[in-house]
């Protein structure tokens, strides 16, 4: 029986070891590329909308931009969790330029709702902060409008809500579009662009419905940078990098996701590390005139030749058109 234990805390004791390895090569290499924002821009004046920005990233970077003394509007789909938040984000920066609004960007009733409204609303939008996303449930889960979850999520909702938004974005300039993407958009088996609802094919999982999701991030900012070539809007998207937020654990049953949130919550960036990339493209004086880049770590990096496809881009802007059912009105490009 001692012999036994012996072995099994031999086997434990190299797990560990393993796993500490593993963490200090993660936290290495993360480090080892990490920038901040070191822009000190002042906000005063503008008005910047935050999808997602009741908790992680959104939520750090709504608060920053309070600070800077923008007027910041959180489009939400929790109302009282984002209620909490606001207040927290008043408090911790003693603006009371923060708001609180409803929008569900899986529902395109939800974002035409909101969109009309803020148009209604509002005379200018400096910065749109396309924050907002999911990894989708273990099981193939459509939206009321018959879109697959992630990615009318991740997707179908800021592609439909930056079009509608997009004259007035154009009237603000000089302005800024920027897209929270993810390095997962590198990971892409069988993207097809006729496909984005995954009806042709089976279910390709939680983990590649994400990925396909980011590429189409990707793709979006691309395109709509080619149609805003002339103008004075600044459009380009980013992977924050590895960061531990309410992402991994709002979905139990997806066993891979609680792993590498385990592994990331060791090894990866704080919320407020993360946030550096989004609040530099929002703010820094040196990216007024980017468009169509993808970013990490505040600096412009290369991607796969997938993303950098123009061609594939505008398929999937069509497309996506066509499944979000884009109006005559809802065109500004």
């Amino acid at each position: 029986m001692a012999g036994i234990w012996s072995v099994l805390l031999y086997v434990f004791g190299v797990l560990v070891g393993l796993f500490g390895i593993l963490i200090i090569t993660a936290r290495t290499y993360i480090y080892w590329g990490f920038r901040e924002c070191n822009s000190k821009a002042s906000m005063k004046g503008k008005v910047v909308l935050v999808t997602g920005a009741s908790a992680g990233l959104g939520k750090e970077v709504a608060r920053d931009l309070a600070q800077r003394g923008a007027r910041v509007i959180m489009a939400c789909r929790n109302l009282a969790k984002a209620n909490k938040v606001a207040e927290e984000i008043r408090k911790s920066t003693g603006s009371d330029l923060v708001e609180v609004q409803l929008l569900d960007t899986s529902s395109m009733a939800s974002v035409r709702k909101f969109a009309n409204s803020f148009l209604k609303n509002e005379t200018r939008l400096d910065v749109l902060v396309l924050n907002a996303g999911i990894v989708g449930p273990a099981s193939l889960t459509y939206t009321e409008d018959d879109h697959e979850l992630t990615m009318a999520t991740n997707h179908f909702g800021h592609f439909l809500l930056t079009n509608i938004l997009l004259d007035l974005v154009k009237r603000s300039s000089p302005s800024r579009v920027v897209v929270v993407s993810s390095r997962n958009h590198q990971y892409t088996n069988g993207f097809d662009p006729d496909d984005l609802d995954n009806k042709k094919r089976p279910y390709i999982g939680s983990y590649q419905s994400y990925n396909h999701s980011k590429l189409c991030n990707v793709l979006f900012t691309k395109q709509l940078s080619h149609y805003l070539e002339g103008t004075d809007v600044a459009c380009n998207a980013l992977c924050p990098g590895s960061v531990m937020t309410e992402i991994f654990y709002k979905l139990p049953g997806v066993l891979w996701l609680q792993i590498i949130g385990v592994i990331v919550y060791f090894s990866g960036k704080t919320i407020a590390e993360g946030a550096q990339t989004i609040i530099h493209l929002a703010v820094a004086e040196e990216e007024a005139n980017t468009r169509g880049e993808y970013y990490e770590n505040c600096r412009v990096c290369p991607t796969t030749d997938q993303a950098n496809d123009m061609g594939l881009a505008k398929k999937v802007w069509e497309k996506s058109e066509e499944l979000v059912d884009l109006r005559a009105e809802e065109r500004h490009y």
